[in-house]
């Protein structure tokens, strides 16, 4: 039997919703760091990472942040000059969970010690998407369709 594999991407999100995410996220992200191994710093980076899971179930356009984007900024902005695939940005918020989620429970676990290090990962790539518009996780995700054989 062949599987029948869609390529059809889903409707288009504005890119500049996603980069304004990652720029509230990497603030927030800094400031956990800053906090260091402390009760503090664990509560942020859980409100963080409990932040990612409705864009990794739903997509980015799910999140607080992408509601601040289209209430505060899209109305303020030009049309996009294109719509992005909302597919590899969903995986950047599954990655970002996954990393912020080990520095959530090795808090919990009592090892404070990770929860700067697991925001710090994090603060990395989402600073690289706010400044640049270098998406890692979306990268990892177009580097596992490629790498994905073929029907």
């Amino acid at each position: 039997m062949t599987e029948n594999r869609t390529t059809t991407a889903p409707a288009g999100i504005d890119p500049r919703g996603p980069r304004v995410a990652a720029g509230v996220t990497a603030v927030l992200l800094a400031v956990v760091v800053l906090l260091g191994a402390s009760q503090a710093a664990l509560v942020l980076l859980t409100v963080v990472a409990v932040s990612f899971l409705p864009g990794a179930v739903r997509g980015p356009q799910a999140t607080w942040q992408a509601w601040l984007f289209r209430v505060l900024v899209r109305p303020r902005l030009d049309a996009p000059d294109h719509l992005e695939d909302p597919r590899p940005p969903r995986f950047a918020q599954l990655v970002g969970l996954v990393v912020t989620a080990v520095g959530v429970v090795a808090g919990f676990a009592g090892a404070l010690a990770v929860v700067p290090w697991a925001a710090a990962v994090a603060f990395v790539a989402a600073a690289l998407n706010a400044a640049v518009g270098l998406c890692l996780g979306c990268e990892l995700y177009l580097l596992g369709r490629r790498l994905r054989p073929s029907a």
